[in-house]
């Protein structure tokens, strides 16, 4: 496959590595110094573009890639509370376009574990759950976009909670309907996720926790093969 990387930082360059060890080319790199060559790419030089850049960015971007004609996998978090507006741009430009929280095999697992745990715990009410996730210094948004897909499926699936909360509880506690979500940005971390269930006599936790960028850069480069010749909305999970 040829593809184009949008935004070429830690996570670009990853993948750039990535794509490259499956015998990929890379048509594009396009970062802030040249922008403008996002103009240059078509369908008769790039078969899937892999965008991962900053939420402030995202729409501007977003919006530029669907007039390309070329299925899109984007990694950028931050605009999900814009779900169903990004859905209708999708289906109105008739191109491809899959996003993820979070690329990375092992995460993905851990969804579907997530969503069977809190299935399991909807019946156990002296259980009280949080979550907590940990990244990098440089990380723009918090709490991540896994740490939101996690608790989303323990939204879905326990009765008891029907909230997210996050940045509030520095001024009040949370009510007892409400999923506290923490997040810590420190040093290099890849990433960690953990689900915690609670009582007054043990834990229950479910995590996982990236040694590297490898795992979320394989996942992207997979996603972009999937998506090949697709048109449609798609979420990384509808690989599995």
């Amino acid at each position: 496959m040829r593809i184009a990387l949008l935004g070429y930082g830690r996570m670009g360059k990853a993948i750039e590595q990535e794509a490259i060890k499956r015998d990929h080319t890379i048509s594009f790199i396009i970062d802030q110094d040249n922008r403008a060559d996002l103009a240059k790419v078509s369908p008769e030089n790039t078969d899937a573009i892999i965008e991962f850049t900053h939420p402030d960015s995202f729409f501007t971007n977003f919006r530029e890639t669907l007039k390309l004609g070329v299925p899109v996998v984007s990694g950028t978090t931050g605009w999900y509370d814009q779900m169903e507006q990004v859905k209708a741009e999708v289906a109105e430009a008739g191109t491809g376009f899959m996003f993820g929280s979070n690329f990375s095999i092992g995460v993905n697992v851990l969804f579907k574990v997530n969503q069977q745990l809190a299935q399991l715990m909807n019946r156990y009410s002296d259980y009280d759950v949080f979550i907590e996730e940990q990244h990098h210094r440089y990380k723009a948004d918090g709490p991540s976009g896994t740490a939101h897909s996690l608790a989303q499926q323990v939204i879905d699936h326990l009765d008891r909670k029907t909230a997210v909360s996050d940045a509030d509880l520095r001024t009040r506690p949370p009510k007892p309907e409400e999923l506290s979500v923490g997040f810590i940005r420190a040093g290099e971390i890849p990433g960690k996720h953990t689900v915690t269930y609670t009582s007054d006599i043990d834990t229950i936790s479910i995590s996982h926790n990236a040694f590297n960028r490898r795992g979320f850069a394989l996942g992207a480069v997979v996603a972009a093969e999937w998506m090949n010749g697709k048109t449609g909305f798609y979420e990384f999970a509808d690989i599995f």
